[in-house]
């Protein structure tokens, strides 16, 4: 079983990533969520997180500088981009930061197995 972190502005796009990986059959224990990576980075102290879901595009502490916080502190928890970004710059950015993988939104519980069922 693993914990995971779901690191998003929109509340309501909180609730759809953890209700798919719910759907996906994925072994999830925990599920921990924050609106940007300044709560991240709180809700992630003293806690075991298996696996980061993270947007891109939040305030106060955006998912780049996320990426680079957490591993910054030589944290491996593999990261995994959640995000509309079509851009492939963003992307690459994050991949070369840190980032393990990234899944597009809209995206179904199936995605969510093929893409994260390696890391939990």
């Amino acid at each position: 079983m693993g914990n995971v972190l779901i690191v998003d502005d929109s509340s309501t796009m909180r609730k759809i990533i953890s209700r798919s990986l719910r759907q996906a059959g994925l072994p999830v224990d925990d599920i921990y969520e924050a609106g940007d990576g300044i709560e991240a980075l709180s809700a992630m102290e003293g806690k075991t997180i298996d696996l980061i879901l993270s947007d891109i595009n939040m305030p106060n502490m955006d998912g780049l500088e996320f990426i680079k916080c957490v591993r910054g502190k030589g944290v491996n928890t593999p990261i995994v981009m959640i995000t509309t970004e079509g851009g492939e710059d963003i992307l690459k950015e994050a991949i070369s930061n840190g980032a393990s993988d990234s899944i597009k939104k809209p995206f179904t519980p199936d995605q969510l197995n093929e893409k994260l069922g390696g890391l939990l």
